[in-house]
């Protein structure tokens, strides 16, 4: 049985912040994710992806900011129960839970964290007969390593911020990159169709709308595309066909929970992030409220004030006084004391 304080279910980045939120209230976290590293989509379907919306840092990778995040936390030394999925939750007398994982691990907290994310998830495909053949042959749905299509014609497909981001990363890595989206308007950031568009008058990129791709061409690997536009079919040349159309996300087992569940997402309250059974929190992707936006960094947020909620649960009757860590540092549970800098405690005083 592995018992803590705080056992956080999903260790993409909103899980691994909240060890560090929770660290600060001298509170101990234990993750357990159904993928074999932590980090979460960030590394498993994009990790070479930039990210530009972290506050303090202009663009960084999904991959880099998994690693500062481990490396934020890992002075609170966090357990990790990895490769196994929360499977089972029960409900004990004095309150807390005890979650069991498809492999029969036992894990004991008072507080049950769901940082999952979008759930277990697959790529929406396309219809396309034959695509199916060309998998790991010239077809995928996610972009793990730019470098693969180094010098390489590829054709991305797709009307959102994963196609538009994509495109423009790629037209400095491939030799040739086409855009093709059923509309002619985009889904995604109008800073990321600007910068598509702008690419594309430098002969950058192409983009081809309204069109879809309708048919895989190449014997034992891709070869081509068919291309239908305006009723017109034509043939285009290329070495990778990658259609971003976004994930189908599902809750699997904590759908089973008796959680309150909207639109494949779990309500909660938004004074702390409190699910419909007391001490169970949802917090990121996984949650869902009036005004919700689907951002890491409204996740950060929710993990803090789930923090706080979580530390008047465990602890009742004590009132925890909040302090700026430039002023009070950071204590790690091996006691070691990260100082504020004395010019930002001064500038304070």
């Amino acid at each position: 049985m592995i018992k803590t304080d705080i056992l956080i279910i999903g260790a993409g980045p909103t899980g691994l912040f909240t060890v560090f939120e929770a660290g600060l209230l001298k509170l101990k976290c234990h993750l357990i994710d159904a993928l074999p590293q932590p980090g979460g989509q960030c590394s498993e379907i994009y990790p070479k992806k930039p990210i530009y919306d972290i506050p303090g840092f202009p663009e960084v990778l999904a991959g880099d900011l998994t690693h500062n995040l481990l490396e934020q936390g890992k002075q609170f030394e966090p357990g990790f129960t990895l490769g196994e999925r929360a499977d089972t939750i029960e409900k004990l007398a004095d309150g807390s839970f005890i979650v069991t994982t498809n492999k029969g691990t036992k894990h004991h907290a008072p507080i049950v964290a769901i940082a999952g994310g979008l759930g277990s998830f697959e790529p929406r495909k396309p219809l396309i007969e034959n695509i199916a053949n060309y998998e790991d042959n010239g077809v995928a749905y996610f972009i793990k390593d730019p470098e693969v299509y180094r010098n390489k014609k590829v054709v991305i497909s797709g009307g959102g911020d994963s196609a538009l981001d994509w495109s423009v990363f790629l037209a400095d890595v491939a030799s040739e990159v086409t855009l093709i989206h059923r509309r002619n308007e985009f889904r995604g950031a109008l800073d990321s169709v600007e910068k598509a568009r702008e690419l594309k008058q430098l002969d950058k990129i192409n983009i081809i709308t309204p069109a879809e791709v309708t048919a895989l061409h190449g014997n034992s690997k891709l070869e081509g595309i068919s291309i239908l536009k305006d009723g017109e079919k034509s043939l285009l040349e290329t070495d990778y066909f990658i259609p971003l159309f976004g994930l189908s996300p599902k809750l699997g087992p904590i759908g089973n929970w008796g959680l309150e569940i909207e639109k494949n997402a779990i309500k909660v309250d938004t004074l702390d992030y409190q699910t419909n059974i007391p001490g169970v929190f949802a917090i990121g992707d996984v949650n869902t409220y009036p005004g919700k936006l689907k951002l890491i960094l409204c996740g950060f947020h929710e993990a803090t004030l789930m923090c706080q909620s979580a530390y008047k649960i465990i602890n009742p009757g004590k009132k925890y006084i909040l302090k700026y860590t430039t002023v009070s540092g950071i204590n790690g549970f091996d006691g070691t004391r990260k100082e504020a800098p004395k010019a930002v405690v001064q500038a304070i005083n």
